[in-house]
């Protein structure tokens, strides 16, 4: 009877000691597990970055997501998903082994992505498992816009006129809510000189816009093209603006009118005088005035500088010139504008109607133009000659017995005139007095 207690004793103590055993490994397990989940709590998202920040449809990019270990234990990370219909991983493989975060450490995971139409900002979930503990989940914002960039011409001239520099300004809009990069325009036309031959815009912000100014000298009718490419995120885009260049006249250009032309004699030359009148829109600068063949300028007035004509605004001059036939004098005028273009325009002065000194009209004409050199567009036009006189003087020249004179000579040039007219007055006088003066010798 003794053994059977003893037995029953020994039975029941191996049973007492395996319970507790059962009950020390199930705590143990349980704190584990308590642990692994305190310490894959402490990990957290703490940065987004999408590039680019808006998609254009079908079109890829990079979402890169940062975790941090805010604990003091490591965290094995495994795993890593972007759950979404529309944002589609293409190096979901890339991560097949678990990665560990360190204590105070980050992990950053780059998902390379393509977004699907249409339009629309969508929210996929970023998810990542943990060890021993589940899983991280992070909502993201992923926005996808089809709209492009519009770019036109906003600054052009009424019309282009042959080999004359004109500002031309290119404007480009980004209607999208993100930035894009790298711009560059390169202009292209035949027969077309643009200046800078290419432009670069580093970066252009949402919802802005930019003007890109370029300087065009057309030489001939063409169409120039300007290439625009830009970058969304590492994607390139393109787009093209076309502008037709039809040569016309430059509706803005000076306009030099001839007014009050004189001519008289001055020695073994003649004086030709006169005032030009800038009757465009835009100032002409060093305007130089001289005559052209058949005459020939000689000096001391070969060349008159007027300088710069304003719009509105006139100027005289004065040209002593040699020739044997002075019925028609080509008057020639040659000036540039702002950008340096030179310009020149002929006006054939018509002193056909006689053989005066003075001769006054107005004459006006076209301008031909080039760059770099002078271009003269000869244009006949006529005056009528006002004033007569008497003959004795040379072939348009003013001789002594002649009336008028160079508008340069001041009132001497009429002293011819006045002395005659008193010695006419004086005989007179002493014709009508001749018998009283008779009387007066007499007596004495």
């Amino acid at each position: 009877m003794k053994k059977i207690t003893g037995l029953f004793s020994i039975i029941l103590l191996l049973l007492l000691a395996a319970t507790a055993s059962a009950a020390t490994s199930t705590t143990i397990s349980d704190s584990t597990s308590t642990t692994a989940q305190d310490a894959a709590s402490l990990v957290y998202v703490s940065s987004v970055k999408v590039d680019p920040e808006v998609f254009y449809p079908y079109e890829q990019g990079t979402i890169t997501i940062t975790l941090t270990n805010s604990g003091t234990s490591s965290v094995g990370l495994t795993n890593p998903d972007i759950l979404s219909d529309k944002i589609h991983i293409m190096n979901l493989n890339s991560w097949n082994t678990m990665s560990y975060i360190g204590s105070g450490s980050t992990l950053s995971y780059s998902f390379l992505v393509k977004a699907d139409p249409p339009d629309g900002t969508y929210f996929p979930l970023f998810s990542v498992g943990t060890q021993n503990a589940g899983s991280i989940h992070y909502p993201l914002m992923i926005k996808v816009d089809s709209a492009d960039i519009r770019a036109g011409i906003s600054q052009k001239p009424d019309s282009f006129a042959l080999s004359t520099k004109n500002t031309i300004n290119v404007s480009i809009i980004n209607p999208r809510v993100a930035a894009i990069q790298n711009i560059i325009i390169i202009p292209e036309g035949e027969g077309i000189e643009v200046s800078p031959t290419q432009k670069y815009v580093g970066s252009l912000n949402g919802q802005s816009s930019v003007e890109v100014p370029f300087s065009v000298t057309p030489n001939k009718d063409s169409v120039l093209t300007f290439h625009i490419s830009f970058q969304n995120g590492d994607n390139d885009h393109s787009t093209e603006v076309i502008l037709p260049i039809v040569l016309g006249e430059n509706k803005k250009a000076a306009i030099p009118i001839v007014n009050n032309f004189k001519l008289a004699s001055s020695g073994a030359s003649y004086s030709l005088t006169g005032d030009i009148t800038n009757a465009g829109l835009t100032d002409a600068k060093s305007m130089v005035v001289t005559v052209g063949s058949p005459a020939r300028a000689v000096e001391p007035y070969a060349y008159y500088a007027i300088g710069s004509l304003a719009s509105d605004d006139f100027s005289s001059f004065e040209i002593t010139l040699t020739a044997s036939d002075l019925s028609s004098v080509p008057l020639v005028i040659t000036w540039k504008d702002n950008d340096g273009n030179s310009f020149s325009t002929t006006k054939n002065l018509d002193l056909r109607t006689n053989a005066g000194t003075g001769s006054t009209g107005t004459v006006s004409g076209n301008s031909g133009s080039s760059s770099g050199s002078l271009a003269s567009a000869t244009t006949g036009s006529s005056s009528t000659r006002t004033n007569s006189g008497f003959s004795g003087g040379p072939q348009g020249g003013g001789g002594i017995f002649t009336f008028g004179g160079s508008g340069s000579g001041g009132i001497s040039s009429y002293y011819p005139v006045i002395a005659a007219g008193i010695i006419i007055i004086a005989g007179i006088v002493l014709w009508m007095k001749r018998k009283w003066i008779a009387g007066k010798l007499k007596k004495r």
